[in-house]
């Protein structure tokens, strides 16, 4: 699956990163701990976090992953935005929550 099908088929808000929205999605990674997903995601997963600064760039770019997924309505800050557009990894935005958006991604991803 593509990060272009995802946000069509999930109707997710592209902040950044239009240039990659063919990225293959591989997997799907869910925290809000940035050492967790920089021992534990995987190259080519969709991140699902609230965090909205920097770092989660820095995380994202290190773990090569496919996109971030930003949920509850959050809103990346001005210097994540900065950062992902000099890095290239789509950041997209839901109004879902947490859990809802991370089933709907594991069914899209197993079918």
């Amino acid at each position: 699956m593509k990060v272009r099908e995802l946000v069509e088929k999930l109707g997710l808000t592209i902040f950044c990163g239009e240039e990659n929205l063919d990225n293959d999605i591989k997997g799907g990674y869910v925290s809000d701990l940035l050492s967790d997903v920089m021992g534990f995601a995987q190259e080519g997963n969709v991140w699902v976090t609230l965090q909205t600064h920097k770092n989660v760039i820095a995380i994202a770019s290190l773990k090569e992953l496919a996109a971030i997924v930003l949920v509850k309505g959050n809103k990346p800050e001005e210097d994540m935005l900065e950062q992902a557009k000099e890095e290239g990894i789509p950041v997209l935005g839901t109004n879902a929550q947490t859990f809802e958006v991370a089933g709907k991604i594991y069914q899209l991803i197993a079918q």
